[in-house]
């Protein structure tokens, strides 16, 4: 155990374990044991990360772990919101001891990241990203429909290449088909860009901010060691744990709720079936007519519930 790490365990551990069980989501143990509480050096440090700062030892500083937790539980239940909702929350990590836990664990709960180089424009300039991304699913296509097999050798090659190189950089974004509703960013000072790009478009951005960095552009900063990967897993890990918990509550929601269908599903169905269209118009007409007959019964029924309460009581 290092000095640093030895002294701030000592200093006031047992107040501090006692206000262990307000903790919901982590714990006073598991974020020192992953070093989450280790900052950069004073020398490198950013002003306005003083108040989340406990202390310094030998001339390193010490994140206080009280306030990481309380930011830790606010961001999830941020989060698991934004889940619940049926939003994305796209997650940015392209350092390399983030890169696999961030793919391991965010893709798991089904939400985009990127880990490879920030595409400049990714946010501010999407509809040109999301051409890219459906230019790697004609390139798919041409393999299906016969295309492919009848270009040149060295044409081969370069689509196959290209394709590739689309699969590298934009892959984990398939799913994105609009902007996503959150940033989770590891390192901001690395990722200024994508911080930049989500401020410029009013998108909130979550972010684990070490002591060296700028937390005023962050709509929830979590200050916690970005460069340990132990730290990185544990944050990531209570976070996409939320999400999941979010998931899981809309698709609970989803099952309790009535068979009655919206008008763009009826509609889906209906042209998969390859009806004419004056026939598809006339059937949602109907559908709608039939909830507004059932909306009129049951405030019908409401109504004479009411009459016979006020001739009970007159």
């Amino acid at each position: 155990m290092t000095p640093a790490r030895r002294d701030y365990h000592a200093i006031d551990f047992k107040e501090r374990k006692l206000k262990n069980n307000k903790m919901s989501r982590t714990n006073f143990n598991e974020l020192l044991d992953a070093g989450v509480h280790f900052g950069h050096l004073k020398r490198k440090w950013n002003p306005a990360m003083a108040p989340y700062i406990f202390m310094e030892r030998n001339g390193i500083h010490i994140i206080d772990l009280e306030k990481t937790a309380t930011k830790i539980d606010e961001a999830a239940s941020a989060m698991k919101h934004i889940a619940r909702s049926g939003k994305k929350i796209l997650f940015v990590a392209t350092k390399k001891q983030a890169k696999e836990i961030v793919a391991e664990k965010v893709k798991a709960v089904n939400m985009p990241y990127v880990t490879e180089r920030w595409p400049g424009g990714m946010l501010t300039n999407f509809p040109t990203i999301r051409k890219a991304v459906k230019k790697m699913s004609s390139i798919d296509k041409m393999a299906v429909d016969g295309t492919f097999t009848n270009l040149s050798k060295r044409e081969k090659l370069q689509v196959t290449r290209q394709r590739a190189k689309l699969e590298k950089n934009l892959g984990s974004i398939v799913d994105l088909t609009r902007l996503p509703s959150a940033l989770f960013i590891v390192d901001v000072s690395k990722e200024h860009i994508a911080v930049a790009e989500a401020k410029r478009l009013g998108i909130p951005v979550f972010a684990m901010v070490d002591t060296n960095s700028d937390p005023s552009k962050i709509d929830f900063v979590i200050p916690a060691n970005d460069d340990a990967s132990k730290s990185i897993s544990l944050i990531i890990g209570i976070l996409c744990n939320a999400i999941e918990e979010g998931l899981n509550e809309r698709k609970s929601e989803k099952e309790k709720e009535p068979g009655m269908k919206d008008k763009k599903i009826i509609r889906k169905e209906l042209e998969t079936k390859a009806f004419p269209a004056a026939i598809i118009e006339a059937i949602v007409a109907e559908e709608e007519e039939a909830e507004a007959e059932e909306e009129e019964e049951v405030e019908e029924e409401e109504i004479v519930v009411d009459e016979t309460d006020e001739e009970v009581v007159g």
